[in-house]
């Protein structure tokens, strides 16, 4: 005579995604399945899908020594790095008071008064009378206008509580008004009265309220996680500031630089925000091989397209402040630094696809999880290539609209070294993102396939045997003889 009886299911538990047979069916399949896939429906208890979000499974001894055997050797050599690159600090230099290379203060509106254009001088009219031009027309309209005269208030710096005027036209982008922060340059060689001007607005108000705005939405959806990911974040400004800047103003080369600082944001990024583990060391494998074909296309079409790297007035200024800076090479740095973080994010969406595959069904060899992952991947592909060429082009687009302005031809527009600098490094960054996907499905899929259980740590015994409890429950029903 049989009963049916109904035995308790393994459950699996938030940050232990080990248990392969985590109690939850629905695939069709009954009695000892893989994966403990129970009667064809799902087991009652078993939507949790704890290994979906928390952690891999412990690998084996042997397949953390290969990993360490080469990753150890790397990050070894990025320190290396560092340390002989290392640039102790901005060099420095006397300003022009040109662009960017101005000293500057804080200042604040303290009144607003219109008046017409004509009794300030704010633009003269061409003598000629000619309105033909643009610049005519604008002294035409300029002087037949109303000007704002705002008195400003500078509020730092040696001369704090000085006040000067400034005028505004009527048809000046950026207006001013009272009780309104702004940014003055400071020119202390020119005469008395025209040593301060406003140069823009202070912004720091909204932009410190926006970073917080995203600050807290990353630690309210991602938790813990979201708080790595912004310490994380903090890291790469700090290896952007004091290494990867400095480093290319003294004088260094900028591809080597860019290398050593990428791999650097890369080591921390990762293993800060996805932790030490097999699975986040393939990622960064995914990530160095990529970057180095980065590298090597961008070296070989920066170098054959010519491109000087020296292509408007901040590229020139800073060519003119530091000459010994390779422009070229740091156009280079830019592709390379600029596709680190579409490339972080690829590495580990493909590795963490691959894992859950193998933990879905540990009989799949490295075939059947390569192309499982491949069809992943290339989903992947499609809309990380669309998103960096869009960016791009949104970043350039003040830069299209002149273009379309002069009526010029398609390929005019992109033999200028303006666009093609922009094309080269959006061609090469997404040669480099399409390459990342099958490079690091490959490697997971080996990596995970090579597994050895029976030389896992102590500390991953538990999740084996709970992943054979599961398959053998099947997470259902099972018949036993009385």
């Amino acid at each position: 005579m049989t009963s049916t009886e109904q035995t308790p299911e393994p459950h699996g538990h938030d940050g232990q995604d080990g248990h392969v047979g985590d109690g939850h069916g629905g695939h069709g399949q009954s009695g000892n399945g893989p994966g403990g896939h129970g009667d064809g429906g799902h087991g009652h208890g078993g939507h949790g899908h704890s290994h979906s979000h928390g952690p891999a499974a412990p690998v084996s001894r042997h397949l953390r020594k290969v990993i360490a055997a080469v990753l150890i050797p790397f990050a070894t050599a990025v320190v290396v790095g560092l340390a002989v690159l290392w640039p102790g600090g901005a060099p420095a230099h006397e300003r022009t008071g040109v662009g960017f290379d101005r000293q500057t203060e804080q200042g604040k509106v303290s009144s607003v008064e219109h008046v017409d254009c004509k009794d300030v001088n704010a633009a003269q009219v061409p003598p000629t009378g000619d309105t033909s031009t643009p610049e005519g027309r604008e002294a035409v309209n300029a002087q037949q206008g109303r000007c704002a005269k705002a008195t400003v208030v500078v509020t730092t710096g040696p001369n704090k509580g000085r006040t000067f005027t400034e005028i505004v036209q009527p048809d000046a982008p950026r207006q001013l008004h009272e009780g309104q922060g702004v940014v003055v340059a400071y020119a202390p060689d020119a005469p008395r009265d025209l040593q301060y001007s406003v140069t823009d607005v202070n912004r720091k108000l909204p932009i410190a309220l926006l970073a917080g705005i995203f600050a807290l939405a990353v630690v309210l959806v991602g938790r813990m996680r979201g708080v790595m990911a912004l310490i994380a974040l903090a890291a790469s400004f700090v290896v952007l500031t004091f290494f990867i800047l400095p480093a290319i103003l003294q004088g260094s080369n900028p591809l080597l630089v860019a290398v050593v600082g990428s791999s650097t944001i890369m080591l921390i990024a990762l293993y800060l925000c996805h932790g030490l583990s097999a699975r986040t060391s393939v990622a960064v494998l995914g990530t160095l091989v990529s970057l180095l074909l980065i590298g090597l296309l961008g070296s070989l079409f920066v170098g054959w397209a010519s491109l000087s790297g020296n292509t408007d007035d901040n590229t020139g200024l800073i060519h003119g402040l530091f000459p010994q800076i390779d422009m070229s090479g740091l156009l280079l740095a830019s592709i390379i630094i600029g596709s680190l973080g579409v490339l972080d994010d690829v590495t580990v969406t493909q590795t963490s696809a691959v894992w859950e595959l193998h933990q879905a069904d540990p009989r799949m060899g490295p075939r059947a999880l390569y192309r499982a992952g491949i069809r992943i991947g290339r989903d992947h592909i499609a809309s990380v290539v669309n998103t960096l060429v869009l960016a791009y082009a949104g970043a350039a687009l003040p830069l299209l609209l002149l273009f379309s302005i002069a009526q010029s031809s398609v390929g005019t527009v992109a033999n200028s070294e303006l666009v093609a600098v922009e094309i080269v490094r959006t061609l090469v960054g997404s040669i480099g993102l399409v390459a990342s996907v099958p490079v690091t499905t490959g490697l997971a899929a080996l990596v995970v396939s090579a597994d050895r259980p029976g030389t896992t740590e102590p500390g991953s015994v538990r999740a084996g045997r709970a992943g054979r409890a599961g398959r053998a429950g099947g997470g259902g029903r099972r018949r036993r003889a009385k």
